[in-house]
């Protein structure tokens, strides 16, 4: 499954470089504007899942601005982009009532070290939406999380990275449960403590957050062209406020 969704991600960013070849200067980018079916993505990404069909109203609670329609092969082609990536996000079409908001520049919980933007974005969202789902599967910097918030509350907030546990909020789930732990990668032990050792923190692979993402909303790396109609998504900048911030030591 990896290895096919890995060669997608490849054809879909081949075919966008065709169509996203710079013009007219560096900062204008074409996108084309044909309606297509949804292109899976997932594994090296972070994403927004909101139970909504209003793709308009998803972009206007977020505060993107200046968006461009794009369809689903141009979207995912651009946040998986090297360069691209690094500034854009993509809200698709809607498929089977949810809304997704893909992209690495999206809030994630990243640790003391950093303000906590990615909460206050979801309680944001969740006075709109009855149901809005964070996911990120980055093995390259070990984070892997999955968080909910229904009718305005966060019920489960999970995320690990190479610090250790960075969220733990709400009871685990059933089908966080469901996975076992005999599923997880050991990746190594924190704070051993003496010969009888210590805490054991097992990370969870990117398979475990599909399996979840699953559960609760929809496994993105199982898009396809059956998925949903032909539709149209939109690209735009993240926000600033979105970008990662030191947070500050009190004197």
């Amino acid at each position: 499954m990896i290895l096919t969704i890995l060669i997608m991600v490849v054809a879909t960013v081949a075919v966008a470089a065709l169509y996203l070849a710079p013009r007219l200067g560096e900062a204008r980018v074409v996108y084309p504007i044909t309606p297509d079916r949804p292109v899976a993505f997932g594994y090296q990404m972070a994403w927004l899942a909101i139970r909504s069909r209003d793709t308009a109203a998803v972009v206007g609670a977020l505060g993107l601005a200046e968006g461009r329609y794009c369809n689903w092969n141009s979207g995912i082609g651009t946040v998986y982009d090297p360069r691209l990536g690094q500034t854009q996000v993509f809200v698709s079409p809607p498929v089977n009532g949810w809304t997704f908001v893909v992209g690495l520049p999206l809030p994630q919980p990243m640790g003391r070290s950093f303000v906590d933007k990615a909460t206050p974005l979801l309680l944001e969202l969740g006075q709109k939406f009855v149901e809005v789902q964070l996911f990120v599967a980055f093995p390259p910097v070990d984070l892997f999380a999955w968080a909910r918030v229904i009718d305005g509350r966060i019920v489960r907030a999970f995320a690990v990275g190479d610090e250790g546990v960075i969220w733990n909020r709400g009871k685990t789930t059933r089908e966080e449960r469901a996975l076992g732990l005999k599923l997880f990668e050991l990746r190594g032990v924190r704070d051993r403590r003496g010969d009888a050792g210590g805490k054991l923190i097992l990370h969870p692979t990117e398979n475990h957050v599909m399996q979840v993402a699953q559960k609760w909303s929809l496994d993105p790396t199982r898009l396809g062209p059956k998925s949903a109609p032909d539709g149209l998504g939109l690209v735009a900048r993240s926000p600033l406020v979105w970008r990662p911030e030191v947070q500050r030591r009190a004197a």
